[in-house]
């Protein structure tokens, strides 16, 4: 660690960070470079030194591992006819982005829109988000300056610690399932993240030169040297300290617990900021006397804020995976049932940094519409040249691909809550998949459009053979049905503190992240959206830690 022991050993601190994720390393970053501000960063899990973690493939290897993820399990979903699932959270330096799918994917210029709409706030806007955006992003196309496309500068930004980059691979039979898809009338596109991401082209990563590029690498490379600076990783806080005074409660530190020095407090003259993300800040939270007053009470608590919101509006993109056995064209299935076709992989990673272990978990992406009812993509797919029964699981020993579909704006909602005053324990976790007819009717009408486009000529060549589900369910009852069967998270938990106007009873923290009621205490993380966003959560997660970093300095 570069801290010395001294620096380490330092109670009183301006601003502590809670979880250096993907939000908390940005926020570190920017909060120290005033060398003024005494930083205490604080992560529950060990350093990023993984060799998993940086291969791109590797996050076959940290998902459900807990020496990288914290292993959570929903409670049985009745959406998913009873299924539990896995529900992946990052717990090592770079937080989710150190065992995500590494791709880059703003969302919807409507998102924003809508954010700024709910919580009475234009800062929240398109407009305004995206130079947030552009602030930290280091665009591979901008590399020479620019390209041809010059409206390509007006939505990229160059020479910021976030790299995006291309793939460095391709596959026939995607490239035909993306000629299906023009087929079948959904457009090419250059660019998913202009504000308008209807169309189908590659993932644009998060990588550089084939290697993953984890926001502790952008973010806390070389920064971590800073005498201002302190990072406390492998450290599990046990909640928030607060005091009362007249005009009501104030966070002023944090108790946690530290490998060799046991629990100790650690004190914010001016704001502790929560990053744990949508699982692990509602849990603080309520661990801390701040949440739903019953729930607290249930557990022991003593109410610090009664905030009935903390814990509630979970969302998250449920993926109904299809499966297509294929003929005379390779897919990933064929290359790795054989040791041959295992030892070229390798090889080529180790020379080249390319081909299948620089594949992030999908390649081909589209958005389009669910149905004619929508005037905007309502649906993502993430699409693969390979299969298998389930996450984690041997591929096929056949030729396959995989076109997973995931309904945009789910109006699901469910929540997470604390099973006692244990913070050692894992909180409840109930997405309530599926629980509205508009989401099991968009999950019907998703498996038709998936559909549509094999039966394109582009694809017809291969002679797909629809393995899963199976053309057998039909009906929408069915293919509901179905979907309870089938459906997995794509890892997108957001809204459990989410943030709202002032009238809004359910808001947890105002349009500038402060928690309602509680002086000195901020959220900044996935957990503050409203909304989720339409597309992949990571890359908004950031933009959020870019504003609030900015307000939090100027002291909004």
């Amino acid at each position: 660690m570069p801290n010395n022991k001294k620096a380490q050993m330092q109670k009183e601190f301006d601003y502590i960070v809670i979880g250096a994720g993907t939000a908390g390393c940005l926020l570190a970053n920017r909060l120290s470079a005033d060398p003024a501000n005494r930083v205490l960063l604080i992560e529950a899990g060990g350093r990023d030194n993984y060799h998993w973690i940086h291969i791109p493939v590797g996050y076959l290897y940290c998902i459900d591992n807990p020496r990288t993820d914290w292993c959570f399990r929903t409670e049985p979903d009745p959406g998913l006819n009873g299924r539990s699932l896995i529900y992946p959270r990052g717990k090592t330096l770079g937080g989710c982005s150190s065992i995500n799918g590494m791709l880059y994917i703003r969302g919807q210029a409507r998102d924003y829109n809508q954010w700024a709409e709910i919580t009475g706030d234009a800062a929240w806007s398109w407009g305004n988000c995206l130079p947030d955006f552009m602030r930290h992003e280091d665009h591979y196309r901008l590399d020479d300056g620019g390209d041809a496309d010059t409206e390509h500068d007006k939505y990229h930004g160059h020479g910021g610690e976030w790299r995006v980059e291309h793939q460095r691979l391709k596959w026939k039979v995607l490239e035909d399932f993306a000629t299906a898809c023009v087929e079948a009338g959904i457009p090419r596109t250059r660019d998913f993240n202009r504000g308008d991401n209807e169309g189908v082209d590659y993932f644009e990563v998060n990588q550089r030169s084939g290697w993953r590029w984890n926001t502790r690498k952008a973010f806390l490379r070389g920064v971590e040297k800073r005498p201002n600076l302190t990072l406390w990783h492998s450290t599990h806080v046990l909640g928030l300290e607060t005091e009362a005074s007249d005009s009501g409660p104030r966070c002023t530190g944090v108790r946690a617990e530290r490998p060799g020095d046991g629990k100790v407090v650690a004190r914010a003259e001016r704001e502790v900021i929560l990053c744990a993300g949508a699982i692990g800040s509602p849990q603080l939270l309520q661990l801390s006397g701040i949440g739903p007053a019953d729930l607290l009470t249930e557990h022991g608590i003593d109410v610090v804020k009664d905030l009935p919101g903390v814990g509630e509006n979970l969302q998250d993109h449920l993926q109904i995976r299809s499966v297509y056995k294929v003929k005379g064209v390779t897919t990933l299935n064929t290359m790795v049932n054989s040791l041959a076709g295992k030892a070229r992989i390798g090889l080529e990673y180790l020379l080249t940094r390319s081909g299948p272990m620089s594949m992030a978990p999908s390649q081909l992406c589209l958005f389009t519409r669910s149905s004619m009812e929508y005037d905007y993509a309502n649906i993502e797919y993430h699409v693969q040249p390979l299969s298998l029964d389930a996450f984690g699981q041997p591929l096929h020993d056949f030729p396959a691909i995989t076109a997973s579909v995931c309904n945009l704006n789910p109006t699901s909602r469910g929540s997470v809550r604390i099973r006692s005053n244990d913070p050692k324990q894992p909180p409840a976790i109930a997405p309530n998949y599926l629980s509205t007819p508009e989401d099991r009717k968009v999950a019907a009408d998703s498996l038709r459009v998936t559909r549509r486009i094999a039966e394109q000529p582009a694809f017809m060549q291969y002679q797909p053979e629809e393995f899963k589900p199976g053309l057998e369910y039909q009906t929408d009852d069915d293919l509901t049905r179905l979907a309870g069967d089938i459906g997995t998270t794509i890892f997108h938990p957001v809204g459990t503190t989410r943030m709202g106007a002032a009238d809004d009873e359910l808001a947890v923290v105002d349009p500038h992240l402060r928690v309602r009621g509680v002086a000195g205490l901020r959220v900044v993380d996935a957990s503050v959206m409203p909304t989720i966003t339409s597309g992949n959560t990571n890359s908004p997660t950031l933009m959020i830690a870019e504003k609030a970093a900015r307000w939090i300095l100027g002291g909004d």
